[in-house]
């Protein structure tokens, strides 16, 4: 029996069988060849995993929504490069659960954040920021300072993500509490932008 186009338009169920088909075999032939290149499933080379403190502090840039402002994905365009740095890839993110890529761009890129201002910088812009950037919008997280990181959940944070794949060890779970001992949420979250992007700093 021949299908000709007039007989798919007519046939509401056979257009919705063929576009379910023609979508399913194009996502395979996208999809699947990903999980067979190195680099979008292996480490850049000198990614770690997070380490207690910077884990925390990720948890706090997601809990108080800062991906929703800035963006951790570098486009491989001159002027974003020019202005950014080297544009992101996969593997500097095989350990991010869930990572954070993006495109809205509120307040600047971040993906190349670690290193490019000093600690004090960091913490006077998180507690006010037009203190140093006097046309910022962006909100003041001051209250951070006062709250101490959360040590209570982290080892099992930790062992639920050697589950998925990132290799943390046994010793490195059990010594994680004590890495947070003293240490404020505004201290974790200012760890953690220090060590964005430094894997590619110095890749051209």
């Amino acid at each position: 029996m021949k299908i000709t186009q007039d007989a798919i338009e007519r046939s509401v169920p056979l257009m919705i069988v063929l576009t379910l088909l023609v979508v399913s075999v194009g996502g395979l032939v996208e999809i699947v060849p990903l999980y067979f290149q190195k680099s979008t499933t292996q480490p850049v080379t000198g990614l770690k995993p997070y380490d207690p403190v910077r884990l925390t502090g990720r948890d706090v840039y997601i809990r108080e929504g800062c991906f929703l402002c800035h963006s951790q994905m570098i486009r491989p365009f001159r002027a974003e490069t020019e202005r950014y740095g080297h544009y992101s890839v996969a593997g500097e993110f095989v350990y991010d659960h869930p990572f954070q890529w993006g495109s809205k761009r509120t307040g600047p890129d971040l993906a190349r954040v670690g290193g490019r201002y000093s600690d004090e910088w960091h913490r006077v812009h998180l507690i006010n920021p037009r203190d140093v950037v006097p046309e910022s919008n962006m909100p003041a997280f001051a209250f951070l300072e006062k709250a101490p990181a959360d040590a209570s959940t982290i080892e099992g944070k930790m062992r639920a993500l050697r589950r998925v794949g990132v290799p943390y060890t046994d010793e490195e779970i059990a010594g994680a509490k004590k890495q947070l001992e003293g240490k404020s949420e505004l201290d974790a979250l200012i760890a953690y932008l220090q060590g964005m992007g430094l894997e590619m700093k110095n890749v051209r």
